[in-house]
Order: C-alpha cells, then sequence, then structure tokens
C-alpha cells in the first residue's frame, strides 16, 4: 500500500462518510491533487516557511525582516494580484512569527540535531504506512539524561483545529519511539506540532494530559474499516 501523509489522515476524518472510500482510492491510485509539500501549503507558503525554519534554528530573528523587505519588492516587482496575494499572505505570517516565541519549541540546553533520512520516515500503524516528517529532529542533555525532541512546522490556509495539530504531534512521537528510544529517552514536552498560520502549537504532553484527544488510532481504524470492510 502506498504511504500516506499525516495531512492525507486528517483529509480523510474531515470527509463525509460517502466520501471516504472515493478519496482514499484517489491517492491510493494518484489521482488526488497532490500538494508539493508535506507542510501542508505546497509551494505557497515556502517563503514564510523557510525563514521561519532558520530563526528555529538559528536564533535570528533579523532573518524574519529580511524576508519581509524580499517579498514586498517581489509584491512591487510584479502586476498580478493572484501573486501580490501570495507574497502578501507569507508577509502577514511573517509578521506575526515576529512576536513569537520560539523559546517555547526548544530545550534551553545545547542542541544537537540529528539526521533524518527518508528511510526511516514512514511508519506502520496498524498496517497502514503513514509518513513523519518534522523538519527538526534534535537531542540535548537534561539533568545527566540524553534527551530526544522533534518539532514539525505545519500550515494549510485557515489552519489546523487543535485536534488536528494533535494528530502531527503524535506521529512525531510514534517516530522518534520507533527510530531513536534505543538511545534517547523521550521528551514529551518537545514533541511539538507548529500551526505556522494561526502561531500556535501543540506537544504531545497536550495529549497525555487529556488536554487534546488521542485521534491517530481511531482514524487509522477507520481507513482500515473503509478500506477492508467486514465480510457479511
Amino acid at each position: 500500500m502506498k504511504k500516506l501523509s499525516v495531512k492525507n489522515v486528517i483529509e480523510f476524518r474531515n470527509r463525509s462518510a460517502k466520501s471516504k472510500l472515493g478519496f482514499l482510492n484517489n491517492l491510493l491510485n494518484d489521482r488526488e491533487k497532490k500538494e508539493a509539500d508535506e507542510s501542508g501549503g505546497g509551494d505557497y507558503w515556502i517563503s514564510c516557511l523557510s525563514a521561519i525554519k532558520n530563526v528555529f534554528q538559528t536564533n535570528d530573528k533579523a532573518l524574519l525582516d529580511e524576508k519581509i523587505d524580499q517579498l514586498i519588492d517581489k509584491i512591487e516587482d510584479t502586476d498580478f494580484k493572484i501573486t501580490k496575494d501570495r507574497w502578501q499572505a507569507n508577509i502577514d505570517i511573517l509578521h506575526m512569527f515576529q512576536e513569537f516565541d520560539y523559546d517555547n519549541l526548544k530545550p534551553k540546553f545545547e542542541l544537537t540535531y540529528l539526521k533524518k533520512p527518508d528511510s526511516i520516515s514512514v511508519l506502520k500503524i496498524k498496517d497502514i504506512p503513514v509518513e513523519a516528517k518534522p523538519q527538526f529532529v534534535f537531542s540535548f542533555k537534561n539533568k545527566g539524561m540524553e534527551e530526544i525532541g522533534a518539532v514539525w512546522f505545519v500550515i494549510k490556509k485557515g489552519g489546523y483545529k487543535e485536534s488536528e495539530l494533535g494528530i502531527f504531534s503524535d506521529m512525531i512521537y510514534r517516530y522518534l519511539i520507533y527510530n531513536h528510544s534505543q538511545n534517547f529517552s523521550l521528551n514529551l514536552d518537545f514533541c511539538i506540532a507548529v500551526d505556522v498560520y494561526n502561531s500556535r502549537f501543540v506537544t504531545y504532553n497536550s495529549l497525555v494530559n487529556g488536554d487534546i484527544a488521542f485521534l491517530l488510532d481511531s482514524t487509522i481504524d477507520e481507513i482500515n474499516y473503509v478500506l477492508y470492510p467486514p465480510k457479511p
């Protein structure tokens, strides 16, 4: 079976009962419209996403100002309204992240960034292959313990619900457990999905504490039921 993105899983969940099978069949047969980027918005949001990720890694918020200036120049250089609107939408998000506290997304320790080969990105969940693609996986020492965390910046027009961000956080947790639990202790406060459109985030601890419901397993169960309905 072809792999699903987390975005696919969320879209399936939001479909009507009658359209869910058709949606899955289109995905599995490459007929569903593809996004250019798993982060949830393809190339449309690449300008703000790249700048926001760079600030996360460098702690240099001046990069946001530089990107805003570049996009303003692009707006002035085009006569196409659709292109102007695209750049302006990216600028609006960058302005939000000028006020965003990046310190909430990572521990106050020296971080070591780990490689993320594609070969370890697909996890089998109840026989359904789902891809986890956090942009940052990092380790750090905390009270003598080697701990690990990850951050996944995601975006789509209108943003994600908190419950949907919880699905991304759940996938981060599973990705780290599956690939890194032998060498590191997972820090649940730093399994974080960030909704770039609304500048908010959800940690895996929010699920563990009951603030946000676990939805991934039940959604995968429904996918299996739709694909392989029980025989009468």
